[in-house]
């Protein structure tokens, strides 16, 4: 027979044995990257007319790292066990995140996409429009499937971030026709364009895990904070990155004249010779444009800068996670990817 001690002491083991099964049962970002990408191969789209659901199929097939939607699903595990509404809710992400690249490839007049030929260059600017607009449709139905009891707050987060990362695109585009443009609107546009995604995701697995607002701002700041590092690290990737990781036009930023962190710290911190330089640069097509832009950049040190820039805003998305009322150990798979999309070389 049991006494009131042992009892007690049995209770405290059980319990332990819970805490540590969640703590070190979670799976890892690859592990949910393989599973996403099973559970994502699977047609979204109807068989007619195939002249546009043909071009859709082609752009998801394309691949890509689906960091967005493993996010989502992340946010959800950070919490509780993975629940079936946040695949639902990854899916949205991952198909609303595409419906937002192939329109940017049109506006960007990009040739490729991942080494491959963009919708628009394969099956022409009109289909490729109105394969963006679909796949935003369809993330909607997914959404849809969703539970009733948070639907509402996850279609509020969903619709608010859409606008905001179109605003993001605006003020992206809105910059190649300013010579100059301060370091914090551009970290704005950032935050819009690309980090409001990436925390929306982290969010959304979050209200689906049923994590306090506390956690859920946290997680967000996280997201945002990360999502800004990320695209420091991508910045710096186009124009020093290796074509045949990175996979895109090389220099596409700088052919384009478009503004990123390094060409705004370059134009901060450049002699007269050199700033002369870029702005005749930026306004002209000389064939060895990049290589020039490039060398400028060197010499202003503005490749090292970025490396500096891009740890500060990690430090502060890592203030952010420790912040989240969960087990520690839950957070490492976060911390780990957080390290790997800042230290990537594609």
């Amino acid at each position: 027979m049991v006494n009131a001690v042992e009892e007690s002491g049995y209770k405290v083991y059980f319990l332990q044995q819970v805490i540590n099964r969640q703590a070190f049962f979670m799976f890892s970002f690859e592990e949910l990257s393989a599973k996403f990408a099973q559970h994502f191969a699977t047609r979204h789209f109807p068989a007619e007319p195939a002249s546009l659901y043909d071009a859709n199929d082609y752009f998801l097939k394309m691949g890509g790292k689906r960091v967005r939607p493993v996010l989502c699903l992340m946010g959800n595990e950070l919490f509780d066990n993975i629940d079936a509404d946040a695949w639902h809710a990854a899916t949205a992400v991952e198909l609303f995140h595409n419906f937002t690249l192939v329109h940017d490839d049109i506006m960007d007049k990009a040739p490729l996409r991942r080494g491959m030929p963009t919708v628009h260059e394969k099956y022409g600017t009109a289909t490729a429009l109105l394969a963006g607009d679909v796949m935003l449709v369809i993330a909607y139905d997914y959404l849809n499937k969703i539970k009733e009891n948070y639907q509402r707050v996850i279609i509020h987060l969903f619709n608010k971030t859409a606008r905001e990362v179109c605003e993001g695109q605006q003020m992206d585009m809105d910059f190649e026709n300013r010579e100059a443009v301060p370091f914090d609107e551009y970290i704005r546009m950032i935050e819009l364009k690309t980090s409001v995604l990436l925390a929306a995701s982290l969010q959304i697995g979050a209200v689906i895990g049923g994590a306090s607002q506390h956690n859920q701002q946290h997680l967000y700041e996280f997201g945002k904070n990360l999502g800004i590092a990320f695209q420091v690290q991508d910045d710096y990737l186009d124009a020093f990155g290796d074509p045949g990781k990175v996979g895109k036009q090389p220099g596409g930023d700088i052919v384009a004249n478009k503004k990123t962190f390094l060409i705004i710290k370059a134009m901060e911190t450049a002699n007269a010779e050199q700033r002369n330089a870029l702005l005749k640069l930026m306004k002209g097509n000389a064939t060895d444009k990049v290589q020039q832009v490039l060398d400028i950049f060197r010499a202003c040190g503005v490749d090292q800068w970025a490396f500096r820039l891009k740890e500060q805003y990690i430090e502060q998305a890592f203030d952010h996670l420790e912040k989240i009322a969960v087990v520690s150990t839950r957070k490492e798979q976060l911390k780990s990817l957080a390290r790997f999309l800042v230290q990537r070389e594609y």
